[in-house]
Formats: structure tokens, sequence, C-alpha cells
């Protein structure tokens, strides 16, 4: 996939089941080991047969020595049932558009070395700990799935990115430890973005870029999109983060700054008290004030180094910005600006070269240890 058409079309459509692969989720939670031990662990949007977390999660049970393993599938998942005809623990076959769970507290190993395709197989179809029907459709926002949220301890999973502003909300409202697959846009939404400010959400280890996924039978591949041995589609969305909660080292590095403030370089706002920054790499080293930067700075926030002050997109977070005024967006429009501008609206714009520039999505930062 060569953008985010995709994703758009999923989010219309209510079918963003876009599986991620195995090696994407291993390089992410590959730094996050230290966080599992003893946890119950909860993938509360994986089909068990499909879902790479699930297969992640259960190969490294015991290494990772989690105590617990719960996946709850949603029964109106295209993919529901596809791969083996499910059974519940009478002997009768699962029925369309019912809901499934597995929930496990070990994984046998059969040579003792190491979980095998065969010990997995084995655990999924057991009657003792395999796979079990729900009496719901196994959405994440039932009463049955809800009560497994709150016996677990960390959340990990790629939740559907048309529910996503629901997903998080129910995450806050539980108190639960996550780490999530998101669209790197999401954090824009005021629903999001107030939670990041607050200290309760942040950027995991990859931000902003073009991930892999397994795609829906349905799915028009495009760009590096390619079908796999067994016939599955894969394709590659940009702007792909991953958000959580869990502390991380990456958290904590200090970004190495070599630019230095220059007025003639750095332009300020017109209806901002701010400079605009056009590079992460741009920020100033000496800048005392505030400073807007790109959202792609969220990969690189250390709230030991930087005040996170707002976002140019929520307006109601940042103290004395203006609307950007009639006669400021005339101007705006007789130079040929283009947009659905207004003069009420308090996107942060600056004036160089003769010219009125509004710029799109911005962060406001400032140095926490400068003194304006």
């Amino acid at each position: 996939m060569a953008d985010n058409k995709g994703m758009a079309k999923a989010k219309s459509g209510k079918k963003d089941e876009f599986y991620t692969i195995y090696e994407e989720i291993q390089s992410e939670l590959n730094h996050y080991e230290k966080h599992f031990s003893g946890k119950v662990v909860f993938c509360n949007c994986d089909d068990p047969y499909e879902s790479n977390f699930f297969q992640f999660f259960v190969r490294n049970f015991n290494y990772l020595k989690l105590k617990r393993l719960i996946c709850t599938c949603f029964g109106e998942s295209i993919a529901a049932g596809t791969q083996i005809t499910l059974f519940d623990d009478l002997g009768e076959p699962i029925p369309p558009k019912c809901g499934y769970v597995i929930d496990i507290t070990e994984v046998p190993m059969a040579n003792g070395r190491g979980v095998t395709d065969e010990d997995i197989l084995s655990l999924l179809t057991s009657k003792k700990r395999g796979v079990k029907k729900l009496k719901g459709d196994g959405d994440f926002r039932s009463k049955e799935c809800i009560n497994y949220l709150k016996q677990a301890d960390i959340v990990v999973t790629n939740p559907p990115f048309s529910l996503f502003k629901e997903y998080i909300a129910q995450l806050v409202e539980y108190d639960k430890k996550f780490l999530i697959i998101s669209n790197m846009q999401t954090i824009k939404y005021k629903e999001v973005f107030p939670l990041i400010l607050k200290g309760k959400l942040w950027a995991g280890y990859s931000f902003n870029r073009t991930m892999e996924f397994i795609m829906p039978s349905y799915y028009e591949l495009k760009g590096k999109g390619y079908v796999d041995s067994l016939g599955r589609k894969h394709g590659f969305v940009p702007g792909i983060c991953w958000l959580t909660n869990l502390d991380i080292d990456k958290r904590h590095e200090e970004l190495i700054l070599h630019k230095t403030y220059n007025p003639e370089v750095y332009k300020k706002y017109d209806n901002y008290d701010a400079i605009e920054v056009k590079e992460v790499s741009d920020i100033p080293i000496d800048y005392p004030g505030n400073m807007g930067v790109p959202i792609s700075f969220m990969e690189k926030f250390n709230p030991d180094q930087f005040d996170l002050i707002g976002s140019s997109d929520i307006s109601d977070t940042l103290d004395g910005i203006k609307p950007l005024g009639e006669e400021w967006i005339k101007r705006y429009r007789a130079q040929g600006g283009t947009g659905h501008y207004t003069a009420n609206m308090k996107s942060v714009g600056y004036s160089a070269d003769g010219k009125n520039k509004i710029i799109f999505s911005r962060l406001i930062i400032r140095h926490k240890k400068l003194k304006g």
C-alpha cells in the first residue's frame, strides 16, 4: 500500500482487520521483556488461529514467565473459524458470529526445549485448555470481554482502527497497562492527545514507520504488496506507531541537538507566542520559549528534557492562541493559499518573505531546563 487510503477505507467500512505480521510484533516486544514476568496478558482483538500476537505470546510464554494469556476473538471477524472448524467444550461446532476465547496458564513443550507448531495446535484443540465459546460475539466492549480485561495486567494488540477512540478510552477507564498499534494521526484526536499531555500515554519504540500487515482477501494490493505462499495478501501501511504506557528506556534518552537560535531562520507565529521549527533535527538548543514542532517529535519526546505544552490541532490546549483573523486570511487567499481555513480558526501561521503561511499540525514544546 502506498498511502493511507486503505486505512480510511477500513475505517469507513468497519473492516479494519489488518493482521500484524510476527516479525513486526517481535521487533517491538523485544524491548519490553522486563514488564511481563508474572503478568496476565490480554489480547482482546485476536483470533488465536490467525493472530500473531497469540503466536508470539504462546511461543514465549515460558521465556517471558507469563502468569496467564487470554485471547478473545470477535465472532463477526472475517477470519473467524476459517482455519479450523471450531468446537466448544461439549464437542459442538461453534456457530458463526459467536465469539470465542482461549485462556491459558501454562504452555507444555513436548520436546522440553521450546514451543513448536505441534505444541500450539495441541493447545488450541485441547478440550481442557483450548478454545472455548463465549456467550456473546466477543466484541471488546461486551461484558464478557470487559470481565477478562479486569483480570488482565497488560493489554497487547492491534485494535480496530475504526473504534480506536472507544478502545483507548476503555483501557484508561480500567487503568490498564497496554502496548497497542495505531495510526500516527490518532495522537491528534481530542480523546487521545490529553492523555499524552497528562503522561498517561507515549510512543513506543516504533513510530511513524511503514509497517507490513496481512490484509483481508478483498483488499486491493498496491505498491510493494504481495501474496505469500499461503495465498495471503500482504500490504504496507505508512504512518504506523506503537503506543504504550509502559515505561521504556527510549523515553528517557536525551535528544542530541546541534542548532542554535537565529530569529532570521526561526519565524514566530503571528497568532501564538512560539517559533516554527520545521524538522525535529532543527530544534534549537538555546531557545527558552515555546516551539512548534512536527508530530513526529513524539518519537523523540523525553519528558525529562522537554515540556509538552499543547497541540495546534487542539487549540484548547494552548493558552493565548488567537484566531488568524479575517485580514490575515484574505492576504493568505490573495497569495494563492488553499485549504479549508477561516478567520476564526486557530491553526498557527506566520508571515515570511511577504507571504502568509499556515502550518499544519504542530506540537508545542519548550526546553525543560531553560528559563524564558
